[in-house]
């Protein structure tokens, strides 16, 4: 099939290598080196989608990820296929796929176009008034059939089967853009011998100057920091966000290009680089102009045709027009006309005459207009002619079939923008520039306001000199002396609806509704009306929208505010953010050393965090409760062994390790001593209790700390957090611990002479309660607690977790003699119950402090202060009628209670007094214990209260937490 589009030469794809492609069934050809947007437009194809809201039919806008229209589905092979892919920046490859969207039952004849007939009843917001009648028809009649029509594209059914990876990398210098501008950088970072990594996400580098008479600059670049091996280049690459402390995540596509591909090569690659200094330079976009009609297909921004013509030697139409308030306009005028596509008038908005722009224009034979206007477009599936109005007020109707605009450039300030970058608002420029940045960042050429080629170099130059160097350099002055506006296009005529937004259909009227109805920051108008969300982001409409918003309200665009930049400005595949973290991966299951000998013995798991921990270990035929029941006899009888290996465990070590636990626990750690362990508490800021957990002093300079399972992380980070940021004078460091040892839990009255056999170097006798010590244990190097959480006689044998498996059969068979029982997770609730033992998440639900827990003891009354003192002392914290942990049985002493059940008063049985948080049969108590938060409870012990319950009202005795042996003597056996 012909391509009567394609230009008889130029263009920087290869002619040699013919692609064959499909778009909406029809079989087409393009060249290798072609983007689907431009084989298109060679085959006459200029009709590419429908609008998301009137579905009016729109072409090609821009050449780049800033294309609002031409959003397409691509099909590669069986799998799923890949929406809202941008037409202009699909590359080409032989047997692509692809589909237009958002139009039934075809592009040409869409149902969906009757909207645009009702474009008057439908402004922006109307669903937040119309749908509101009958009552309560919202969920069952308008919701249903809004989801199914709003949206882009449609969503991929079925698993992702692309592989995505994920990479870290540091460097001295990261540059992000491939133009003049971040190759001039990249080039003199590396110079200094700095590692560079540069980034672009075209394939080819070269930005803008890939589309002027630069490309030797481009070539002679590229060779220079290929021959250095300090620089990383990569293409095809997009970042997508800017985070604090110089983190930016990049997305680099790595076969979307390619015809075929090895089943197991991944799709994406996510790589997140942390940079000491950043260059940024990405360029600006093309505005487009706002006035009637001026979505129709083949209207383009004039920086687009140029690129179309010069990168891949397409016509974007047999006769165009251009309309500008920009010089660069003249430029690609002067470039279409030398590759053959007649240019049938420059109509220049401004009044400016005799410029030397208009002079060369002029020269080539190309007839220019100053101060003309815009009255509207023709056409209806392709813009056929455009009527304009001279400054002396005479219409005249040029035919044409494409019109190119220019509203002048906005720089690309969304990466600085995002970590806080400052922003000015440049009124000769319309457009807002990098100014300042907590970060270490500058920013380049076009992506600062610097558009003259031998300005963006040397500018270039200075950042990337500055960047490696710290050197503050000479920037260029930001200037742009080619003119530019923003806003509705001067003595415009409201003849048609003057569109802002391409992609959410906003025009003009809506924008002034959005502000008659109340609204002034432009945020909110933003959320009214839709404009610069969705996939596009803005590019092409957000500076017009606050032209258009300060220009009514009367008052400087910077008053009106700036939308916020959110990440990905660019859209992203998810499948990059999750990478490996897919299918089991996605949450991935954490094993203890002893998990294959507990299922050969059939123990039931549970899932606690991502940990898998034995539940319960039955014998034949035994329920849950039967062989919890046993497991804890033998405990409290004789010995029971434990795998305790997933509690958090974190070293504390450096000169100032005691001072940094001295800060971070409500208790005293300074006087601890060698050998010694300590119960610990920590509270967040608000004075609630984070975490718990034992903590032994191995040396005067090293803590083995211990977490709760469940907050092994979360503790890690609370500790960086307040050492980094709020103590970083404290010589201290932190090493999370937590799968370098595997942990044998023994316990009961039997428990010294289960291991005794098993530890050397350790005088058991003399090895009291709450004590630590390095030993060899079951012939490895290992640790050893006398620690209890059942209260009986307690240790906890610590070996590298290698070797947990070995010290867990040593230990079975060390303790065979005396009975010794594995117990599980389930037996080890029921035994810390007994003792009023708490767990955080249970008891504690994110708003008990020390004191409710029964813990006020353990609070330093002689620190000067700790992580969360300061609440501590809130009068609502010391309140009465605070809930605080108690102890419940059942009057009738037979009934479980549902944990999670309220709390009542026969007197007031509608207001609930507290909670049932632990509810188990106890053995060793002899009949059904429960732990509650109840209100003012320590004042209520004695009392009955009522438990309300489907099969009739429990009555409960309000008792003591602790059931048994509250004198602690089996502790300290």
């Amino acid at each position: 099939m012909s391509q009567p589009f394609r230009l008889a030469s130029g263009g920087r794809i290869d002619r040699s290598r013919k692609l064959t492609f499909k778009f909406d069934n029809r079989v087409y050809t393009g060249f290798h080196g072609d983007t689907l947007g431009s084989a298109l437009l060679a085959n006459g194809v200029h009709l590419l989608g429908r609008s998301f809201k009137y579905h009016r039919p729109r072409g090609i806008l821009a050449a780049g990820p800033e294309e609002p229209n031409a959003l397409v589905r691509v099909s590669r092979g069986p799998g799923p296929a890949t929406p809202n892919l941008r037409a202009p920046t699909v590359e080409l490859y032989d047997g692509l796929v692809a589909f237009s969207q958002n139009r039934s039952p075809s592009l040409r004849y869409d149902v969906g176009a009757v909207t645009d007939r009702l474009a008057a009843v439908l402004p922006a917001g109307f669903y937040y008034k119309t749908f509101m009648w009958p009552h309560g028809a919202w969920h069952r009649l308008y919701e249903p059939a809004i989801r199914r029509a709003a949206g882009l594209g449609r969503a991929p059914d079925g698993p992702d089967p692309d592989n995505y990876t994920q990479r870290y990398a540091h460097a001295d210098v990261l540059v992000v853009g491939m133009g003049p501008a971040g190759l001039s950088a990249a080039c003199a970072a590396a110079a200094t011998g700095a590692r560079v990594i540069v980034c672009d996400e075209q394939p080819e580098p070269g930005g803008g100057a890939l589309s002027e008479p630069h490309t030797d600059f481009v070539a002679a670049s590229l060779a220079e920091l290929a021959a250095n091996e300090r620089v990383t280049v990569l293409t095809r690459t997009t970042a997508i966000g800017h985070f604090p402390h110089n983190s930016v995540l990049l997305v680099e596509r790595l076969t979307d290009h390619l015809e075929r591909l090895a089943s197991d090569a991944p799709r994406e690659r996510m790589w997140t680089v942390r940079a000491s200094q950043i260059v940024f330079a990405a360029g600006a976009i093309e505005r487009p102009l706002v006035f009637s009609n001026n979505d129709r297909p083949g209207i383009m921004l004039a920086g687009a045709a140029r690129s179309f013509a010069r990168r891949y030697g397409v016509a974007v139409g047999r006769r165009a027009v251009v309309v500008t308030a920009h010089d660069a306009a003249y430029d690609a005028a002067l470039d279409l006309h030398a590759a053959g596509v007649p240019i049938a008038l420059i109509a220049d908005l401004r009044t400016i005459a005799d410029e030397p722009v208009q002079a060369r224009a002029r020269d080539a034979g190309i007839r220019v207009e100053t101060g003309m206007r815009v009255a509207g477009t023709r056409g209806r599936m392709r813009v056929s002619a455009i009527n304009l109005v001279s400054v002396g007020g005479k219409s005249e109707t040029v035919a044409c079939d494409a019109v190119l605009m220019s509203g002048g450039f906005t720089p690309s300030v969304h990466l600085h923008s995002q970590a806080r970058g400052k922003l000015r608002f440049d009124a000769a420029m319309g457009a807002y520039l990098p100014d300042g940045s907590v970060e270490r960042v500058r920013s380049a050429g076009a992506a600062r306001g610097v558009y003259a080629m031998a300005d963006i170099v040397r500018d270039g130059t200075e950042a990337g000199t500055a960047a490696a160097t710290g050197a503050p350099g000479t920037p260029v002055p930001a200037t742009d002396p080619g003119g530019g506006m923003i806003g509705v296009a001067p003595g415009t005529p409201n003849t048609g609806p003057r569109f802002v937004d391409f992609q959410n259909d906003v025009t003009e009227k809506d924008l002034h509704l959005a502000m008659r109805e109340g609204f002034r920051s432009i945020e909110h108008v933003k959320r009214y009306t839709t404009t610069g969300m969705a996939t596009d982001q803005g590019k092409t409409s957000n500076m017009n929208a606050l032209g258009i918003v300060a220009s009514a309200l009367g008052v400087p665009v910077p008053q009106v505010g700036l939308t916020t930049f959110r990440m990905p400005y660019t859209p992203t595949s998810f499948g990059a953010f999750a990478g490996h973290a897919r299918g089991e991966m996605f949450d991935p299951v954490r094993t203890t050393a002893t998990h294959e000998i507990a299922a050969k013995r059939g123990a039931v798991f549970e899932d606690v965090g991502q940990w898998k921990r034995a539940r319960y270990f039955p014998r034949d035929g035994e329920t849950m409760d039967q062989a919890v029941a046993r497991e804890c006899r033998a405990v409290r009888a004789s010995v029971g062994m434990f795998d305790a290996s997933t509690l958090g465990k974190i070293e504390v070590c450096g000169p100032d390790a005691a001072e940094f636990l001295e800060r971070m626990y409500v208790n005293a750690w300074k006087r601890l001593g060698v050998g010694r362990c300590r119960y610990g508490v920590m509270l967040r800021e608000s004075g609630f209790v984070m975490d718990d957990g034992v903590v032994g002093r191995l040396a005067r300079d090293r803590f083995h700390v211990t977490t709760t399972t469940g907050n092994a992380a979360s503790v890690l980070a609370h500790m960086e957090d307040y050492l980094q940021t709020e103590w970083p004078e404290l010589d201290a460091w932190l090493t999370s611990v937590t799968e370098q040892w595997a942990v044998v839990a023994v316990q009961g009255p039997r428990a010294r002479e289960v291991i005794a056999p098993l530890v050397e170097g350790v005088d058991l006798a003399a090895f009291p309660h709450m004590s630590v010590a390095e030993a060899r244990i079951a012939g490895f190097d290992g640790r050893l607690f006398r620690v209890s959480f059942t209260g009986e006689l307690g240790y906890e044998l610590n070996v590298p977790a290698a070797h947990g498996a070995a010290l867990w059969n040593a230990v079975a068979e060390a303790g065979r003699a005396h009975g010794i029982v594995p117990y599980g997770t389930e037996a080890m609730h029921v035994l810390r119950a007994e003792k009023g033992y708490f767990i955080v998440g249970q008891e504690s639900d994110g708003t008990a402090t020390p004191d409710d827990l029964g813990l006020a003891w353990a609070v330093s009354k002689a620190k000067r202060d700790f992580v969360g003192k300061r609440s501590l002392v809130r009068p609502d914290m010391a309140s009465a009628d605070r809930k605080q942990m108690v102890g419940l049985v059942s009057v009738d002493r037979a009934t479980v209670l549902t944990e999670g059940a309220q709390l009542v008063s026969a007197d007031a049985p509608l207001t609930s007094l507290g909670h049932v948080t632990s509810a188990y049969h106890s053995g060793a108590a002899g009949e059904p214990i429960a732990l509650a938060m109840l209100a003012g409870g320590r004042a209520r012990i004695g009392e009955v209260l009522l438990v309300p319950d489907p099969g009739g009202d429990v009555h409960v005795r309000v008792t003591n937490p602790v059931f048994v042996d509250p004198e602690g003597v089996r502790l300290v056996a």
